[in-house]
């Protein structure tokens, strides 16, 4: 049975380069591709693929929160994230987003097109130690200083990053996440600790770092 594929890469060359190797399978057909996340929350679900092959990092967004986002669409849709370097930060979001499958741009053209009939088999990509780590740290959270319990661990992280100084923009990109998605967090975070002001939630996270009870690092 033809294994029907979507890529998702903003650079044109990587998804011909992709898109041609794969096409050289008889048991692989391309069916879709797109240069943006927006592009491809549009045409997925159009095209139905089994397995939909994401860049991590895009222009507008990133492909973990496609996945996340597409599969609470189509549950069965297997994701497979391509990365040009290794992340912790990124695979543990792509675990949590469902992917199957973590996999670097430098992989070999034969072991790329093995890699989607594994994971169109019902196999998982993910390095075994790296599930672990993520598994633990689901388990066991980092601890939160009494004054941030009100706060998930999502909110105490963003909190932390405003102190760093980042925008929404940069926030959403360490953390995978959409600038829409950061504002709701952050309009959350501000009526729990009841600030008007990222000025204010910035000193406020900077003293208690000074304290020694800062906002946790995830």
């Amino acid at each position: 049975m033809t294994i029907r594929v979507f890529l998702l890469d903003d650079h044109e060359l990587v998804r011909e380069g992709i898109r041609s190797l794969l096409e050289g399978d008889e048991e692989i057909e391309v069916v879709g591709e797109a240069a943006t996340a927006t592009e491809a929350m549009t045409r997925i679900p159009l095209a139905k693929p089994d397995v939909a092959i994401l860049d991590v990092r895009l222009e507008d967004g990133n492909g973990i929160e496609v996945c996340r986002d597409v599969r609470s669409l189509m549950p069965e849709l297997i994701c497979l994230m391509l990365t040009s370097f290794a992340d912790d930060e990124a695979l543990y979001a792509s675990v949590m987003a469902g992917a199957a499958g973590y996999i670097l741009k430098q992989v070999k053209a034969r072991d790329l097109i093995e890699d989607v009939k594994k994971v169109a088999g019902g196999e998982s990509l993910m390095d075994p130690r790296a599930v672990a780590r993520v598994v633990e740290r689901i388990s066991n959270p980092p601890k939160v200083s009494p004054e941030l319990e009100a706060l998930s661990t999502q909110e105490a992280r963003i909190l932390d990053l405003i102190a760093e100084g980042k925008t929404n923009r940069q926030i959403g990109e360490s953390m995978f996440l959409s600038e829409k998605t950061i504002k709701n967090y952050i309009t959350t975070l501000f009526i729990k600790l009841k600030m008007n002001s990222r000025t204010e939630a910035a000193i406020y996270a900077t003293k208690l770092k000074a304290g020694g009870s800062g906002a946790p690092t995830i």
